[in-house]
């Protein structure tokens, strides 16, 4: 098909420029939000997708933690939160 190995590059940059942002030495994944109740999940997100306008949804994972017998399925997101920049204009001498 016409245009497949140029979206197939672009894919595969894509997915090397995600794994570069979100390498574990840039920081760190912090939980916003769990439970095991997949109703109260579904409702969180839809509510933060409405009401949330700051969240960058590219930064934000999606956990389903598959449970067994003798542990419930868990769900989790969270947001990379990435190191603070140093400025540098301020000294860190002073």
């Amino acid at each position: 098909m016409p245009g497949q190995r140029k979206r197939r590059r672009q894919q595969q940059d894509e997915a090397q420029r995600a794994a570069a942002r979100f390498a574990p030495e840039a920081d760190r994944w912090e939980v916003l939000f769990e439970t095991q109740d997949e109703s109260e999940w579904h409702a969180h997100i839809r509510r933060l997708r409405v009401s949330d306008t700051q969240i960058d949804w590219t930064a934000v994972r999606v956990d389903t933690l598959c449970g067994r017998l003798t542990q419930p399925t868990t769900f989790q997101l969270s947001l990379f939160v990435p190191k603070a920049m140093p400025d540098p204009d301020q000294d860190s001498s002073t």
